[in-house]
């Protein structure tokens, strides 16, 4: 049992005001948005006994008084991020929240809006998804700040790819610029006034942003010094969006929330600042069924979990949809409040994510750990010179977009997804942390690289590289030069083909040569093909894998079961085919948490099971927050907190059974169960040395 709330290890979101049935009794909240009713609910969100935060949107919200001209007399309508034809592009189904240019003037303007939220007592502000979309660019904000950027007239980002590339270039700049603005100055302002504030900002993976087109900070983040984390904000909306895997477009929610966690890391990894996994019970769009919900909802939290470098967590955003709105059942268009047992399996996963801070991690397989680098730049890259410009605005079907490539990103899937499937250890790698951070790529045996859809900002990139390679590393590149993104103006111009030659040259390699080449102590292999190729033809990437990992003196085992041991858990994923697990565990995705002895997973299920023979602890799993825990030789007693209106189901190991609960003999197990309560349900099991 962990109770310390100091360690703000699981949280969640919420703009609407306290209410019993939606007291999740995580360690902190993020109150959402700045309105008249702010303050009162900051101050009843922390009378609930929460430790309390603020959130609000960076690039969008409820800023009219600024649009028209309220705050400081001027119109600001051309700080709307606007799109070629000349129309504002809104947040969602608005017609007055653009997305924004975040200009100067923006940027005091949010200053001014959070500077008496200081006075709050919040303990951390975050600062939700710098985004600007890639088909912005074209207003005279905009314009302004090219000109001021690059000293060079505005060019329309949709023109050439040097412009496009440029484009995203200053989005991300501005972005940057804005955040360090805002958190540098009410920092300083926070401790003139003896209080600590902590900056935070919940961002999308860059993996997502780079398919969905939008520009974002990503790697800049860690460069902004008043920032002290982010919340990887990936969620069965993001992690549904269709790929391609062996010639076929579906959506592969498990694999994608893989790989976006997987790249999220590395926005704070190396570092001492905080990180957070989200996960979304529901999701944003509202028409799907309670089925759909959850199944999803487990692809994306054991693939987080798959993952134990993090072990913080924002259980949900918005729990007032979760727990008090109605979505259609299977099979049904009526609508109808959440299932109990549903509601218990949400809360089984979101107490039990207190746990995971283990310091016995053990991952299932002797592979090699694959790094696939992905640059910033790939979110400058988001259109083809001649070609469309589709867009994802992340509520419309993703369905329909099939056979469009540059949707699907399949420059990137086609380098992760056929090692993933193999069951190899697959994690994307930031490109721009190979030079700042000395330790980005010791966790990497093999990595996979490609400048077809991204570019390296810095020659220093590939000395990095070269300097890995020397020691050991194993480095395959994968490009045919088609990209056009190669010819535009950039430090290798004029001096080399492409930067690929560049690499070539630090390396001491020969790229025209296609065989495995010594490199110091390691290798590197340069494979002539296109990325996205491999989402047809996946087995000739992962021969190329398999031939450099073998030329290491390293293990290649193909296997259908991703798997870590996290302390007492046991969480994997079935890739394909099917599985089987033997061993005595409770199942933390059965709202009955019932035992497991034997099962065989079929293809593509997903598990979190809790080893009962790991440890003696008492408390295996409960749908609510135990606290107070006492246990002498008349028998166990102990307080439960969780929301109102809910089945509380709690598993506890005890050594013989108590009269009205269900007891298991062969695993010592007992099951209590009570309606849930945030002030917390005492609990008394009478008897002698249980």
């Amino acid at each position: 049992m962990n109770d310390r709330k100091d360690r703000e290890a699981t949280g969640f979101q919420e703009q609407a005001a306290y209410d019993a049935t939606i007291d999740l009794r995580t360690d902190f909240v993020m109150v959402y948005g700045l309105n008249d009713s702010t303050a009162e609910r900051i101050a009843r969100w922390r009378e609930a006994g929460y430790r309390v935060h603020l959130m609000t949107g960076i690039s969008w919200g409820n800023y009219q008084d600024y649009l028209d001209g309220r705050w400081d007399g001027d119109d600001h309508w051309d700080d709307a991020q606007t799109a070629g034809d000349g129309s504002p592009i809104l947040h969602g189904k608005s017609v007055d929240i653009p997305y924004m240019v975040p200009t100067f003037a923006f940027t005091e303007y949010l200053i001014e809006k959070l500077r008496p939220v200081l006075a709050l007592g919040v303990e951390g502000i975050h600062l939700e998804e710098p985004e600007f979309w890639a088909r912005a660019g074209y207003s005279a904000s905009f314009k302004r700040e090219w000109l001021a950027f690059f000293g060079e007239p505005w060019q329309p980002p949709h023109s050439t790819a040097e412009a496009h590339f440029r484009s995203g270039q200053l989005k991300q700049h501005l972005l940057t610029r804005s955040l360090d603005r805002v958190t540098s100055v009410l920092r300083d302002e926070a401790i003139k006034q003896g209080r600590e504030v902590r900056f935070y900002v919940p961002t999308h993976s860059l993996l997502n942003y780079t398919q969905w087109q939008i520009v974002s900070p990503e790697s800049k983040l860690r460069t902004l010094p008043a920032v002290d984390g982010a919340i990887a904000q990936v969620w069965t909306g993001t992690a549904r969006t269709p790929n391609v895997y062996d010639g076929q477009v579906a959506e592969r929610t498990f694999a994608t929330a893989y790989l976006e966690y997987g790249i999220a890391q590395d926005l704070t990894r190396g570092t001492d600042r905080r990180m957070w996994f989200l996960h979304d019970p529901i999701e944003d769009h509202p028409d799907r069924t309670w089925e759909d919900y959850l199944a999803n909802y487990q692809r994306t939290l054991v693939a987080s979990l798959l993952h134990p470098g993090v072990s913080r967590y924002e259980v949900a955003p918005w729990p007032n949809r979760i727990f008090n709105r109605s979505y259609p059942r299977q099979g049904s268009t009526e609508r109808e409040p959440i299932p109990p047992e549903t509601a218990t399996s949400y809360l089984v996963a979101m107490n039990s994510l207190r746990d995971l801070d283990q310091p016995d991690v053990r991952r299932h397989g002797d592979g090699p750990r694959i790094g696939v680098a992905l640059s910033d730049t790939a979110m400058f890259q988001r259109w083809s010179p001649g070609g469309e410009s589709g867009h994802y605005d992340g509520l419309q079907d993703a369905l329909a977009l099939e056979g469009r490539e540059q949707l699907h990103f399949s420059d990137f899937y086609g380098l992760a997804l056929p090692p993933l499937y193999d069951g190899q250890q697959v994690c994307p790698v930031q490109l721009e942390n190979v030079i700042d951070t000395p330790d980005a790529l010791d966790d990497v045996d093999l990595l996979v690289l490609s400048y077809e859809f991204q570019k390296p900002l810095a020659p220093g990139i590939h000395y990095a590289l070269a300097g890995w390679v020397n020691r050991g590393g194993s480095l395959l590149y994968v490009g045919n030069d088609a990209d056009p993104y190669h010819a535009m103006r950039s430090w290798w111009t004029g001096r080399y083909p492409t930067c690929a030659d560049h690499l070539a040259e630090a390396l001491g390699a020969d790229r025209s040569n296609p065989t495995i080449q010594p490199v110091g102590k390691g290798r590197v292999q340069f494979l002539n093909a296109r990325p996205a190729d491999f989402t047809e033809q996946p087995a000739a990437l992962v021969a190329a894998l398999e031939a450099l990992t073998k030329d290491a003196g390293r293990r290649w085992t193909p296997t259908n079961w991703l798997a870590v041991q996290r302390g007492p858990y046991l969480i994997g994923a079935v890739l394909h085919g099917t599985h089987t697990i033997e061993g005595s565990y409770v199942d933390l995705l059965d709202p009955q948490l019932g035992i497991v002895t034997g099962r065989e997973l079929e293809p593509g299920a997903v598990t979190w099971l809790r080893d009962l023979t790991y440890d003696d602890s008492p408390v295996i799993a409960s749908a609510g927050r135990i606290t107070d825990w006492h246990r002498d030789a008349t028998g166990i007693r102990f307080t439960c907190e969780a929301p109102r209106g809910v089945e509380v189901l709690t598993a506890l190991r005890t050594s013989k059974p108590v009269e009205g609960h269900r007891y298991d003999s062969e695993t010592g197990v007992l099951w209590v169960r009570h309606p849930g309560d945030p002030g917390g349900t005492e609990i008394h099991l009478p008897g002698n040395d249980l």
